[in-house]
């Protein structure tokens, strides 16, 4: 979720006709994989001297500004009325809400269980419902998986380092939510016909209203650049150049190179090397029980993405090659 916007959002770039070289495929795998499970760390490390709301802010504005200015350089089309108001409620949606719950959670949240309770597919997979869409056994399988593995993970009855703010744990899901619920409506919505120049609208008015949020909260007067760290830096920039824009550009290429099925599978993968780079790197404990609700939360998002709906292939990008 820390990631480009189009992590969840409808993909309508037609798949390749050619088999593209294997080694290719598995570098752009690789690089989605780590670039996207490493962005919970680059947030961890930013906000450590950069105020929350600011750093959201100033990542995807300038990210989104760069995207969308490349997109538009390339020959993409200004989007009509209806099209800029979908990138605008997506990218609220999306973003300020989706991703900065994650921003803000990681300030009490370890980097490892802030991935795992951002179980989107699950909540996709529910509102699906809602909408009518009555879920495959299999899909209905993974969401009760998921929900038992959230309920062991958050159990505030559990102490120690790795006991999750009841606060923030509502957030984070809260967040997960509203990613669902943007990626829903930007689904069924009009959006300009350039993927790239849609996301980097979304971006722009993300961070507008993250830069809203900081202004609301007082974090603009309490702002003091020369207290930023050079870690702080060093993370802000790698958001915005690796996790936004590199990895982007990794995962719309398998978006029109690879099976939609495949390209899903980030949505679980991302969150393993999550959880394995804050043990490694910032020493966040691993316990048995948050690998017990790891995995089943894992299982579940596996579930629910690969697991074929009535009428439709699988994976959550159902639209990549329509």
């Amino acid at each position: 979720m820390s990631a480009a916007a189009t992590i969840l959002s409808p993909i309508r770039t037609p798949v390749a006709p050619h088999r593209p070289p294997w080694r290719l495929v598995v570098l752009a795998f690789a690089t989605v994989y780590t670039i996207w499970g490493s962005t919970y760390l680059g947030i961890y490390y930013s906000i450590q001297s950069i105020p929350v709301f600011l750093m959201g802010a100033g990542r995807f504005l300038i990210a989104g500004v760069i995207l969308s200015a490349v997109a538009l350089a390339r020959g993409a089309t200004w989007p009509r009325s209806r099209e800029m108001w979908t990138t605008a409620v997506a990218g609220i949606l999306l973003l300020s809400c989706g991703t900065g719950s994650v921003i803000w959670a990681e300030q009490q949240v370890p980097t490892g269980i802030t991935a795992l309770l951002l179980t989107t597919p699950l909540w996709m997979s529910v509102f699906e419902w809602m909408r009518g869409r009555r879920p495959s056994r299999g899909v209905i399988a993974g969401i009760i998986l998921g929900m038992a593995g959230l309920a062991i993970l958050i159990d505030p009855r559990q102490g120690g380092p790795q006991h999750v703010s009841p606060i923030a744990a509502i957030v984070l899901i809260a967040g997960s939510c509203c990613w669902a619920a943007g990626s829903l409506y930007a689904r069924y919505s009009p959006l300009p016909d350039s993927p790239a120049l849609a996301t980097g609208l979304e971006m722009v008015w993300g961070g507008l209203a993250l830069g809203v949020a900081a202004l609301a909260t007082g974090e603009v007067g309490q702002l003091n650049v020369a207290r930023i760290s050079a870690t702080s830096w060093i993370a802000f920039v790698y958001l915005i150049v690796f996790g936004s824009l590199i990895g982007f550009t990794a995962y719309m290429w398998l978006v029109r190179n690879v099976a939609p099925a495949m390209t899903a599978t980030y949505a679980f993968v991302c969150p393993v090397v999550a959880v394995l780079l804050g043990w490694a790197i910032a020493g966040e404990p691993l316990s048995g029980r948050t690998a017990a609700a790891g995995a089943a939360i894992v299982a579940a998002v596996a579930i629910t993405t690969l697991a074929p709906r009535p009428g439709e292939r699988a994976g959550i990008l159902r639209d990549a090659d329509e």
